[in-house]
């Protein structure tokens, strides 16, 4: 097979997948659950719309609707939930400025603190996290090919294959903390019930330290069955994990 249909091989795989994407069925079904959602805002049903909202989410996530999970869940006096809705918008589109300005809001008014992120989990929240994968591989191989389909197809060595294969590596070797940053921050939860007791051992027997604020920002160090331990501000121990909520979307 010659490089022209090769192009052209790749070319209607690529329309055949866009096509199979366009018609799946749990995308079409998330579209039903977000248009019901929405009715359902309309008429001040929050409680509908949030089970709507969050239906079309396990079909097809997408920033929008977890805005609008975020919204409804707020108007059901669910702060926790809110938060964590608005906190999973940014995660799958930080340009969702909405969300944005609703986490700062409500934490304001609620007076609880933001998640704390390092400055490689500060870089990652500039672009989907989706995209500093593709990035970082795209960029590999672009300068991978440039240093090696040079000696396969003998062609002449120029000064602009090199130029370009040290751009490439350059935007791998810059995308590498932001990377880094979006696996750590799949650790970053919020508190999802009001005085949530952070024990010292895993056990419900155990001695409670203190107790966690609704919303109140964490961070997963490890699991150990149905419990999490986690690091707060200001105190580490362990919580049950139904009341954990992951930024992460799954």
């Amino acid at each position: 097979m010659n490089w022209s249909r090769k192009l052209i091989f790749m070319g209607w795989s690529a329309w055949l997948l866009l096509a199979l994407l366009l018609v799946n069925p749990a995308a079409r079904a998330g579209g039903d659950d977000f248009t019901r959602g929405q009715q359902a805002y309309e008429r001040q049903d929050f409680p509908v719309a949030a089970q709507s909202f969050a239906a079309a989410i396990s079909n097809a996530p997408s920033a929008g609707a977890y805005q609008n999970l975020g919204n409804a869940e707020w108007l059901n006096g669910r702060v926790a939930e809110a938060l964590l809705a608005w906190d999973r918008a940014l995660w799958v589109d930080p340009r969702a400025a909405g969300a944005r300005n609703n986490l700062q809001f409500v934490r304001e008014a609620a007076q609880l603190e933001a998640p704390d992120l390092t400055w490689g989990e500060i870089a990652s929240t500039w672009l989907p996290v989706d995209w500093w994968a593709w990035l970082a591989c795209g960029s590999l191989w672009f300068a991978v090919s440039l240093a090696v389909l040079p000696a396969v197809l003998r062609w002449r060595k120029s000064g602009w294959q090199q130029a370009l294969m040290a751009i490439g590596l350059g935007i791998f070797l810059l995308s590498l903390p932001a990377n880094y940053g979006a696996a750590t921050r799949t650790t970053l939860g919020l508190v999802l019930a009001a005085e949530t007791p952070l024990r010292l051992t895993p056990t419900a027997e155990a001695e409670a330290t203190t107790r966690l604020a609704a919303g109140e920002p964490a961070r997963v160090l490890h699991r150990r069955g149905k419990y999490l331990f986690i690091r707060t501000r200001l105190a580490i121990g362990w919580i049950e994990s139904e009341k954990f909520g992951l930024i992460c979307p799954k």
